[in-house]
């Protein structure tokens, strides 16, 4: 059987060189290469969608990939993809870049410049490691265990715009309908997830900023758990300790989320720091949240622009969601598709104020009713998003997500009516 190999080398001059020593190693089967950090993550996720046997057992990572440094890259595909061993190619060879590849998940390291005979050497001795995994995990397994949980990020375009209520409720959903979900407050400077659930906390997303390796204890220690079921990761007391939340280090820890919970989903805020930026480049699916007047939706291009620029999120990566809809104003969601070049989700949500300021008053957003039409339009979101697990019996035609009183359509769109 053939050892399946995807190169991910920036360089266009090192795609050849070692695609082509690649070529002559016996048995193997090269994949197309990848050029950067972005492109090798999608690759594997889609395979890994398919079936756990259809990702590579070799994943060569060279040092000078982008725009992801090379070993959070190989952190983040060894947790991401633990079926997958991954070799990393690097000019240095010393004990110490040896012991920190490892420590980052590398089953291998190879010296430039290349030698074909350390290469074949490292190759066989991953592919059988990948091997012995796969038979472990079975070949029936849930492709899910290989790719981890689904990411969700929450942006506004601006301030005000309903960000936070959209992560909260989105977040509620897929709880309530029985998968496993976890609250970030990204909003380092000034979230207000604990606001909005009355929660009072003493850890934070801070208290994890510093930890390289994120066991499964250390990340039950950092969240809390809310009554609706909810793990919280908030964000901190005093904002100017969101500076110590580095890119690197929310890396770390949405890696870490992921590998433990079904549903992750993160309120980002409105201001991009480096954190909420490695948020969103590693999210599944990227919202940013706008209401249908200018001032919004021009901060909503802003941000779209600026994403693309950055090489953070294309365009076309994003969808917008349309907060506190009605029909009669002038901007529609066709319109808001036209000017951010986005993908607008076909689930708007109505402005109902009335039916929010109790609860939001009060910090009991959990607690909105079943009835108001605010709720069932983001839980509606939530399904079009792929967050909920459909009922056992029923399908989506009774329109009820397991544990919740009331009903909650599914078939809610653009109309905005409660």
């Amino acid at each position: 059987m053939s050892t399946r190999i995807l190169p991910a080398v920036g360089d266009a001059d090192d795609v050849r060189s070692l695609t082509t020593l690649i070529g002559q190693l016996p048995d193997v089967e090269p994949l197309a290469p990848v050029t950067d950090s972005t492109q090798l993550v999608d690759t594997l996720s889609r395979l890994a969608a398919e079936s756990l046997d259809e990702l590579p057992e070799v994943v060569v990572v060279h040092e000078r990939i982008g725009p992801v440094p090379a070993l959070e890259l190989v952190r983040e595909v060894a947790l991401r993809f633990p079926a997958a061993g991954v070799i990393l190619v690097t000019s240095d060879a010393s004990p110490g870049l040896f012991q920190a590849a490892m420590d980052y998940g590398a089953r291998g390291l190879v010296a430039l410049p290349l030698s074909y005979e350390e290469l074949a050497s490292r190759v066989q001795a991953v592919a059988q490691w990948s091997a012995g995994v796969r038979r472990h995990l079975g070949a029936g397994s849930d492709p899910v265990g290989g790719a981890g949980g689904t990411v969700v990020t929450v942006s506004g375009a601006k301030g005000g715009v309903g960000a936070t209520l959209t992560a909260v409720q989105l977040a509620l959903a897929a709880q309530t309908s029985g998968r496993a979900t976890a609250l970030v407050d990204m909003d380092l400077q000034t979230g207000d997830v604990a606001s909005y659930l009355d929660v009072q906390f003493r850890r934070s997303v801070v208290d994890l900023a510093a930890i390289h390796d994120i066991s499964p204890r250390v990340l039950a220690d950092a969240v809390f758990r809310h009554d609706s079921g909810l793990a919280l990761l908030l964000a901190p007391a005093e904002g100017e300790r969101g500076e110590e939340v580095t890119d690197r280090a929310a890396r770390h820890i949405v890696s870490a989320l992921r590998s433990r919970y079904e549903v992750v989903v993160i309120d980002c805020g409105a201001q991009l720091g480096g954190a909420g930026a490695a948020a969103v480049e590693m999210a599944d699916r990227a919202l940013l949240v706008t209401t249908p007047d200018v001032i919004a939706v021009r901060g909503a291009k802003r941000a779209v622009r600026m994403w693309d620029r950055l090489q953070i999120r294309k365009a076309e990566e994003t969808t917008v969601v349309v907060n506190r809809h009605t029909r009669s104003t002038e901007i529609q969601p066709p319109l808001i598709a036209r000017i951010t070049g986005t993908a607008v989700a076909a689930t708007t949500v109505p402005a109902h104020f009335k039916e929010l300021q109790g609860v939001v008053d009060a910090g009991r957003v959990h607690e909105l009713e079943a009835k108001s039409s605010v709720k069932q339009a983001m839980w509606a979101l939530a399904g079009e998003l792929g967050l909920v697990r459909a009922p056992e019996s029923g399908g989506h035609r009774g329109g009820r997500l397991r544990g919740d009183r009331g009903a909650v359509s599914f078939r809610r769109r653009r109309d905005g009516t409660g």
